[in-house]
């Protein structure tokens, strides 16, 4: 085993950084069926680098290598692979990041070709989600995403595979090989795994049923990773969530209170990023944090529009939301919100503003997380479409029913509170409809009418 390998196939990433070499592969168009990128093949290799870089690796060599058909065995040509072996003894590379997704048997002969260490697009991105997990929440969301992944390859991961555990008994049997008994190891680790992150998911459940007794709405933010998400959250809220120009900076989900303009009390809810071709393992694993996504009355969309692929980055995102259940078009629950304004050139931003200025339920919102601009516009729009459908009830109350006031500061909005001669409080609150029956239980029908 490699001194930077960490035992179980992963990356040591307590050793000094490891020399990395990152190949894109270019796929032709009849090779994905006619399907048009998303991206450029520049942007993409971009990306790669950027994920590299994120679990502090030293990018030492990158190429884009233009594709007429996958390989089975190799998924690049053979002439190919041989030069890359060239490229990889010269430049002393320890491991090459291929970005895409490799079979067991094409990862395998890529590291007896090319004598490194190669990962594909999941592995890395396994790892790096690996690194950023920071609660034991999300310890178990990934290292059930990293068995899922490893089960299939343990026939790459071990040398010992093909040897036999004798039977029980006198005669015994030919018991079971060495790979049966990790995969047995390993599925019975999952199930572990999948009963504690079912208990999580049960107790996120609890979180939400209380949150709903006291009735503030839940704005989630979604986004590709490094949008903004984590510097909008901490200029919402003052909070100080680590927000750093890295892919994948944050991980574990966040939930704040905020005030809006007119006492309107949310609360924020700060997600994992996403990317495109997110590892199907992950999205599985990570699925009852991204249930607060779900559970939300509100999702705001941020998009980093100073990126040459925001377009691209952005209908990736829309995979993930459609693919939770969530409808991604703007004008419904969700928000557009067009981050980073601050890096664009004055004749990038009259049309970013001039589209926010003609108004409308899918106008995107133009700001700045890093400056502030933009913000105040954004929390009033929230407290807009927030309130949008809710009942305004006019509610008296005894003087000295304290408990009575401090229950409606609780469970609505207070737009007026007045007191008469003869020391009755009215209370103007502002509710959604279906919190309308609670308030006249609680004070009685002939006290609450509708405005």
């Amino acid at each position: 085993m490699s001194a930077r390998e960490d035992g179980r196939g992963g990356i040591d990433r307590r050793a000094p950084p490891t020399r990395c070499a990152v190949i894109t592969p270019s796929l032709a168009k009849r090779v994905t069926r006619g399907a048009p990128e998303r991206r450029s093949p520049q942007a993409r290799l971009e990306e790669a680098v950027g994920l590299a870089a994120a679990i502090n690796l030293d990018v030492v060599f990158s190429a884009i290598v233009p594709l007429s058909e996958i390989r089975p065995a190799t998924f690049l040509g053979t002439g190919k692979v041989e030069e890359l072996a060239g490229v990889v003894e010269t430049e002393a590379v320890d491991l090459v990041f291929f970005d895409a997704a490799l079979s067991p048997v094409q990862q395998r002969n890529l590291e007896k070709a090319w004598s490194a260490k190669v990962v594909d697009r999941t592995a890395l991105i396994l790892e790096i989600f690996g690194m950023r997990a920071r609660t034991k929440e999300g310890a178990l969301q990934v290292e059930l995403a990293h068995l899922n992944y490893q089960r299939s390859r343990l026939v790459r991961s071990w040398t010992h595979l093909e040897r036999q555990r004798g039977g029980f008994g006198f005669l015994g049997g030919p018991g079971e090989t060495q790979i049966e008994a990790d995969r047995r190891l390993i599925g019975e680790r999952i199930v572990r795994i999948e009963k504690e992150l079912e208990q999580v998911k049960r107790t996120r459940g609890l979180h939400r049923a209380s949150r709903k007794r006291v009735p503030y709405p839940i704005v989630a933010l979604v986004g590709y990773t490094n949008a903004g998400k984590s510097t909008l959250f901490n200029r919402l809220t003052r909070a100080e969530v680590m927000a750093k120009d890295l892919l994948f900076a944050t991980l574990d989900p966040t939930l704040r209170a905020v005030d809006l303009p007119h006492g309107t009390r949310i609360i924020l809810s700060d997600t994992v990023g996403f990317i495109s071709e997110l590892p199907t393992q992950l999205v599985a694993a990570f699925r009852a944090t991204l249930e607060e996504v779900l559970e939300a009355d509100l999702i705001l969309h941020v998009r980093d529009i100073s990126h040459p692929d925001t377009d691209a980055q952005a209908a990736d995102v829309a995979d993930v939301l459609e693919d939770l259940g969530v409808d991604p078009q703007p004008g419904g629950r969700v928000i557009e919100v067009w981050n980073k304004i601050d890096r664009l050139a004055p004749e990038e931003r009259e049309p970013v503003e001039n589209r926010a200025a003609r108004g409308g339920a899918e106008a995107p919102v133009p700001v700045s997380a890093l400056t502030g601009e933009g913000t105040d516009d954004l929390l009033g729009l929230i407290e807009r479409r927030i309130t949008a459908g809710r009942v305004t009830v006019s509610v008296t109350l005894a003087v000295e029913d304290g408990e009575g006031l401090g229950w409606l500061y609780r469970h609505g909005e207070v737009l007026e509170r007045t007191t008469s001669e003869d020391g009755a409080v009215h209370v103007a609150l502002r509710i959604p409809p279906d919190q309308a029956g609670l308030v006249t239980r609680r004070f009685g029908v002939r006290r609450v009418h509708q405005m």
